[in-house]
């Protein structure tokens, strides 16, 4: 049977020009010298299909939209204004069925599915180990995609053991004789799972931390069973990670200049979404909303909450992803008060709190490498894990090699005698994630995959007029974005999300 290569995946497989670190790793005939019989049926065709399966990863309208959902409905954040960004609808939790969000993300997504789904379908299997490499690259592609829907339009697994609608799985090129429906979480995981499994049996090269290899596939895996509470799991994946040795914590004194380096001289980053220079989308960029120097909104700013929590410990690192704005008198020095105090600068009565997590990568105020996956979430998740199996002196030892890190010592480590006020080993491992992945869209899902309330009661535009705080419970109905209404309309089978 002859095959037919989607339009938008022969877009997808140019954009895989755009890609650094290529020439390091394969060798590619330039696209204009590829038909499109050999994109889809030579082995450096496929290779280069293959970077177009990565190139949609850092699509604006996939990263940045995955972003704003996961990370801005969080504690971590205050927005300062009103703003004709949809974001505003999820920060809000006031979600709306034409989201630009939620559609780009959704249409990228299953393009991106649909690529990894031709070379998976072509590809045969033990040719050769650099082929074979490229197949479990596509399975790991195809698995994480699934995953990062889940985790916007389907509710957390552990709640209800993966019982709820998931999203709809889409394993091979061919359409469905009927239109298909969304099965469950506990389905999406299963198959998320499978493949995963097939990428570590087929992928044998230690590519950088730009690509897929088995290690990023075990970190994943790693996540995926602590999200579903199989603790046993979780363990043995982060310890698979932590014991091949590709990797170590970046140190103290470079810690806040973890996100300025291109990742792969990061020894700490596993899996990232390489940006280079011509990346730089400059006010579009994620960082934009984050940080205002010579470009960029700087209108979403770090969390009261937040810092109250990091401003327990004056000598946390961690503080330095924050920046305070002051005002400047007329000669561009910091204004003071009459006790001295340097003035706060404010945005509609909001105090600036800058966040350069997503900044200054090679210099460039808004540049940065999104990443995924990271060596210290593999101790946290193993200190979660051991948390949740009672092994709280190995919970605490894993905060406490985090929090070293940080630039803590003393007191200011965990101990059974020492808990500063905390009821439980659990409580002080998730504070402590708050602490260390602030801004990298993680800790909505850790509140609400624990049953726990996201308690927003702070200054920022998520409050009603006249009210002093937000409480959003694990149960809402907003944990979850609806789906594109357009999708719902070609597609009666793929049952809306509850109002």
């Amino acid at each position: 049977m002859k095959r037919y290569i989607h339009s938008t995946t022969l877009a997808a497989l140019l954009c895989g020009a755009l890609l650094t670190g290529c020439s390091d790793e394969l060798t590619i005939t330039p696209y204009d010298g590829l038909t499109s019989t050999q994109v889809v049926n030579t082995p450096e065709g496929l290779k280069a299909a293959t970077l177009g399966n990565y190139a949609i990863l850092k699509d604006g309208n996939y990263i940045r939209s995955y972003h704003m959902m996961s990370e801005f409905p969080s504690d971590n954040v205050s927005l300062s204004g009103t703003t004709s960004d949809p974001l505003y609808f999820s920060y809000n939790y006031n979600h709306i069925k034409t989201s630009a969000l939620a559609t780009n993300f959704y249409t990228k997504s299953y393009q991106a599915i649909y690529g990894t789904n031709v070379i998976i379908e072509l590809l045969k299997e033990g040719q050769s180990a650099e082929l074979d490499q490229v197949l479990g690259e596509n399975y790991f592609l195809r698995a994480l995609l699934h995953f990062h829907l889940a985790n916007v339009f389907a509710r957390p697994y552990a709640p209800d053991a993966g019982a709820s609608p998931g999203v709809i799985l889409v394993k091979a090129t061919a359409q469905p004789a009927e239109k298909p429906t969304r099965g469950t979480v506990k389905d999406v995981y299963a198959a998320i799972i499978q493949d995963l499994e097939k990428s570590v049996s087929l992928m044998t090269v230690a590519k950088n931390n730009n690509f897929a290899s088995k290690e990023v596939a075990y970190a994943m895996l790693s996540r995926i069973y602590l999200y579903m509470e199989n603790n046993a799991k979780a363990i043995e994946y982060a310890n698979k990670v932590i014991g091949s040795n590709r990797y170590s914590l970046v140190s103290t004194a470079n810690l806040a200049k973890y996100y300025t380096t291109v990742p792969e001289s990061n020894t700490e980053t596993i899996f990232a979404v390489r940006h280079t220079v011509k990346d730089n989308r400059g006010y579009s960029a994620i960082g934009a909303m984050y940080l205002s120097d010579g470009e960029g909104w700087g209108e979403m700013y770090a969390s009261e909450k937040y810092r109250k929590l990091i401003d327990k410990f004056p000598n946390d690192k961690r503080r330095d992803y924050i920046i305070p704005v002051y005002e400047k008198n007329a000669d561009g020095s910091i204004k003071t008060d009459a006790a001295g105090n340097k003035v706060l600068a404010a945005r509609n009565g909001y105090p600036k709190y800058y966040i350069n997590k997503f900044s200054y990568q090679e210099g460039y105020p808004m540049l940065s490498s999104p990443v995924f996956f990271r060596l210290a979430e593999m101790y946290l998740i193993r200190a979660e894990a051991n948390a949740k199996l009672g092994k709280n002196a190995e919970a605490l030892d894993d905060v406490n090699l985090i929090r070293k890190r940080a630039g803590l010592a003393g007191n200011e480590l965990f101990s059974a005698g020492n808990m500063m006020g905390y009821t439980s080993v659990l409580d002080v491992v998730l504070e402590e994630s708050h602490l260390e992945f602030a801004w990298e869209g993680l800790r909505k899902h850790d509140v609400f995959r624990n049953k726990r309330t996201m308690e927003r009661n702070y200054p920022g535009t998520h409050l009603l007029a006249g009210a002093v705080k937000q409480e959003i419970p694990y149960t809402h109905p907003r944990l979850v974005h609806f789906f594109p209404e357009a999708e719902t309309v070609l597609n009666p089978s793929l049952v809306q999300n509850p109002e």
